[in-house]
């Protein structure tokens, strides 16, 4: 009897701890993954967002108590890379609908809805503003500055140029691009180099220009030879806080969001806009 009492003695602390475990690791399994709590958003936007979004995160934070929004602001298809190699985004908003296909194709992206839309337009130097009064006075500009064909407003821009060579003259983009002194990675590095006096005249987003407010003057592209970015959104489907991403996406869509978007210089979504399909983010 003695013996047998020692040896339950001596097995009794390898019973406890063999209990606390099973009670742990069962406390583990029954808390489900949705549970865990959401205290940060990633959202990659196109760089003509900056404004608008950056106003919108406010408003988020403050509904969303104790939750850190951070933004990367680039040109989309510098965001497009990123992601691709593996970077930690929650939510993608395009400036087009190209790199948001390519995205969904690869299954990194689902369900795109276009929120908004936006128009080019030509930002031309205070001082030029007298010589280049139309897109038929580009050429006679001596430096001109665009997006790079990657980027949206690059790629735009030069479908910009072959439609209007069909009524300017069959060389009217030659023209142009000879004037060309600098092709940058995003639409605001275009407006800040007209700013600057870098340039006398580039393509910008609307939006883009009336952010600017002064430095520049903003001219029209004809609506015959213009196209209309569409800017789709999505949540990425690595995201880690998929919770918080429907929610950022949810504000935008929502009337108070499409209201900012408008007020800062967007056009609303058409209603037969779709988040996947058009293949360029542009009107045919």
């Amino acid at each position: 009897m003695n013996c047998t009492r020692r040896r339950l003695l001596r097995a009794l602390p390898l019973l406890i701890l063999a209990a606390c475990l099973a009670v742990l690791g069962g406390c583990d399994r029954s808390e489900p993954a949705s549970a865990q709590r959401e205290d940060k958003l990633v959202v990659f936007a196109a760089a003509s967002l900056r404004d608008v979004f950056t106003a919108l995160g406010e408003d988020f934070k403050r509904s969303h108590a104790g939750v850190e929004v951070t933004f990367n602001f680039a040109g989309t298809q510098e965001l497009r890379t990123q992601l691709e190699h593996g970077a930690a985004v929650d939510v993608f908003a395009s400036a087009d609908q190209r790199h948001m296909d390519e995205l969904v194709k690869a299954g990194r992206a689902a369900g795109p809805v276009v929120f908004a839309r936006n128009e080019p337009v030509l930002v031309v130097a205070s001082e030029s503003a007298a010589a280049i009064r139309g897109l038929a006075d580009l050429p006679a500009a001596t430096r001109i500055v665009i997006g790079t064909p990657e980027v949206p407003i690059g790629r735009y821009t030069l479908q910009i140029l072959d439609r209007a060579s069909a009524s300017l003259g069959a060389d009217f983009r030659a023209r142009v691009e000879s004037k060309v002194v600098s092709r940058e990675p995003n639409v605001r590095q275009v407006l800040a180099k007209v700013r600057l006096g870098e340039a006398q005249a580039g393509v910008v987003y609307r939006a883009d220009a009336q952010a600017a407010q002064d430095g520049v003057v903003v001219v029209a592209i004809p609506p015959e030879v213009n196209v209309i970015a569409e800017y789709p959104i999505a949540v990425v489907s690595a995201a880690a806080h998929p919770g918080l991403a429907r929610a950022w996406v949810d504000l935008v869509l929502s009337e108070a969001g499409q209201g900012a978007l408008r007020r800062a210089g967007f056009l609303p979504s058409s209603s037969s806009s779709s988040g996947s399909g058009s293949g360029g983010g542009a009107r045919p």
